[in-house]
C-alpha cells in the first residue's frame, strides 16, 4: 500500500478515494469520502491510510490493523464505524454507476429507495452490523 502525496493531492494505490489540498491560504485539505470535513495534511493523510486499511480484505481479523485504524480514525475526529459506512456506500455508488453504463442505463440516485418512493433512506450511523471487534 503506498500513498502518493503532492503538493496538491494525494492518492492511493488501493483505492479510488483521495485527499485534494482546498483552495486559498488556509493549507486544509479535504478528503473524497470526508467532503464535508476540512482536514489538516496530517489528517488527511489519515484519513488515506485508514482508507487503505479499510480497503484491504486480508486484514479483516488482524487485531494490530484494527488498532491501527482506531488511531487514524481517532485522528479525523470520527468513529472507524463511520468512515466504514461511508466507504461502503461510496463503493456500492460506484458499482451501481458501473453496472448502469455496462447496460446502458442510467443509475438510481444515491441514497434513494426504490421500495420507498424514492424517498431517501435516513438510517443512523450507529445502524448496521455488529463487528466482533473493538475499535480502540
Amino acid at each position: 500500500m503506498t500513498i502518493q502525496i503532492s503538493t496538491r493531492a494525494m492518492t492511493s494505490d488501493v483505492s479510488p478515494e483521495y485527499a485534494i489540498r482546498v483552495a486559498g491560504k488556509s493549507g486544509a485539505w479535504r478528503l473524497s469520502w470526508l467532503p464535508e470535513l476540512r482536514l489538516t495534511g496530517e489528517q488527511a493523510r489519515a484519513g488515506m491510510e485508514l482508507d487503505e486499511i479499510l480497503s484491504d480484505p486480508d486484514i479483516v481479523y488482524d487485531e494490530t490493523a484494527h488498532e491501527r485504524a482506531a488511531v487514524r480514525a481517532r485522528r479525523l475526529g470520527i468513529p472507524v464505524e463511520h468512515a466504514v459506512i461511508v466507504l461502503v456506500q461510496r463503493m456500492n455508488e460506484r458499482m451501481a454507476r458501473a453496472d448502469a453504463a455496462e447496460w446502458g442505463a442510467e443509475p438510481e440516485p444515491a441514497g434513494t429507495n426504490p421500495r420507498a418512493g424514492g424517498r431517501r433512506d435516513c438510517a443512523p450511523v450507529a445502524a448496521g452490523a455488529r463487528s466482533r471487534h473493538r475499535w480502540g
